[in-house]
């Protein structure tokens, strides 16, 4: 197979080394074959053939019963910034990549924005596999480039907003949960997405100072081990290091296990019985947090525990099983890592002609389709998926039109109505789908004309 060409630099050119986005880079960000394609496309003279690409998962993560989509804010955002620069294009034609593609690819993208029409599923809403999370209809070169973004945030914001809400839902609603993964989240723009999803999946608040005030929210934390080995070493004990930090942030919990976290619970007591510190929390990092959070509530009965160290809601499950008296919990490294969603992004109509694929263990449905639901007393009872224009009285459809012709038309939502949203649909979920050992999904209907129009392309490929 023929390589493309290396590109030559001049060796006194400067890289730019930081690698950091901003909205002026978004149509950048794509894999190279989305704009061979549409070079490709052009070529053809069907680039702007109307196009319609389903985002979805052909299987849950393994261990999961549902999903929770986040991320349609973020992907709306970034068709609303999408264009090509000017320097752009010259960067793209100093690659030598592109030296045979007509001179209209560079003139469509020169001009082109995202002109398109986006429906989706509201953020928060429960889903399962095979069921489209969005639907692209926009020109085809459009809808191609587009691609690898949109999976990019989609699929990383539904996995931290799914586990953020299995947590909330195995945690309990009256127990603090708190996002503590910026430093393992895989980038520092993941670390935002994770901190966001986090949020709206169920957590109470993010470490992640710029997401949170970013986001209008405020940032919670407590200390780390190097304060109290500092504070110990320079001013003589581990009492002074918490009596210092204790003065200027009184209502931050304590981190009490760097040294012998008994020990540090009991001096601590000393000293609210003596009216010395009106404590409000204290965390525990390391351990066995069963007995050691047994044996600090017996000396600080009023105080909250927290716990925090690989935590993850299989862990929290064990915690409670075993009568674990904590409060709440700092989720890092096991919340924003794992466990990937692999949402796929597959054309399903172009120009009007239904469109499938057929490879073994890789089938889509053709045609644009709809998520029709059925709720009993609060409950979700079924999901049927049919075709767009199918109507089921008394099932809500749950792709809405949210951008026509490449402008939003639906208001971005409050992290408060999501995390609502998020709550009401793990609530609605029959308890098998939801629990934490071999859960089982939902059996997605396939409607009698969805799958009628399913053979006839198949007999027609």
């Amino acid at each position: 197979m023929k390589n493309f060409p290396d590109v030559n630099h001049d060796k006194d050119s400067k890289q730019n080394q930081e690698l950091n986005i901003n909205p002026e880079n978004y149509s950048l960000l794509t894999d190279l074959y989305q704009l061979t394609m549409a070079a490709c496309y052009t070529g053809e003279g069907i680039e702007n053939k109307k196009a319609s690409f389903e985002m979805f998962v052909r299987r849950l993560p393994e261990g999961f019963g549902y999903l929770i989509a986040m991320g349609l804010a973020q992907v709306l955002e970034y068709l609303s910034n999408f264009r090509f620069h000017t320097h752009q294009i010259s960067a793209l034609q100093k690659t030598g990549i592109f030296n045979h593609v007509p001179d209209n690819f560079w003139k469509l993208l020169a001009e082109g924005i995202f002109t398109g029409d986006v429906y989706a599923v509201t953020e928060g809403t429960a889903i399962f596999a095979n069921e489209p999370f969005l639907r692209i209809e926009a020109p085809l070169w459009q809808a191609q480039i587009i691609e690898t973004y949109i999976l990019n945030t989609i699929n990383y914001q539904t996995l931290i907003a799914t586990k953020a809400a299995r947590l909330r839902d195995f945690a309990g609603k009256n127990v603090t949960l708190l996002e503590f993964g910026t430093r393992r989240a895989f980038s520092p723009q993941a670390s935002l997405w994770a901190a966001r999803a986090a949020l709206a999946g169920g957590l109470d608040a993010t470490s992640n100072v710029l997401a949170a005030l970013q986001l209008g929210e405020k940032p919670s934390g407590t200390m780390a081990h190097a304060l109290v080995m500092a504070l110990s070493a320079l001013e003589g004990n581990e009492q002074q290091a918490f009596t210092a930090f204790h003065q200027y942030f009184p209502g931050a919990p304590l981190l009490i296990d760097t040294f012998d976290t008994i020990a540090a619970a009991k001096k601590l007591a000393e000293k609210i019985d003596k009216g010395e510190m009106k404590l409000t929390g204290v965390r525990l990092d390391s351990g066995d947090l069963v007995s050691l959070s047994k044996q600090v509530r017996s000396l600080l009965p009023q105080v909250n525990i927290f716990a925090s160290g690989d935590l993850d809601e299989w862990e929290i499950q064990r915690l409670k099983n075993q009568g674990a008296e904590i409060d709440g919990y700092g989720l890092g490294t096991k919340l924003v890592t794992g466990f990937p969603v692999n949402g796929v992004y597959k054309l399903v109509d172009i120009d009007g002609i239904p469109v499938m694929k057929m490879s073994s263990g890789k089938f889509t449905y053709p045609g644009k389709k709809q998520i029709f639901r059925t709720f009993t007393d609060g409950k979700l009872q079924a999901d049927r998926l049919g075709l767009m224009d199918e109507n089921y009285p008394g099932r809500k459809p749950l792709l809405e039109l949210v951008m026509k012709a490449g402008k939003q038309i639906k208001p971005t939502e409050s992290l408060t109505t999501i995390r609502e949203r998020t709550a009401f649909s793990v609530a609605s979920l029959p308890p098998e789908i939801r629990r934490l050992e071999n859960p089982i999904s939902v059996t997605v209907e396939i409607s009698e004309m969805l799958q009628n129009l399913t053979n006839k392309t198949k007999s027609q490929y």
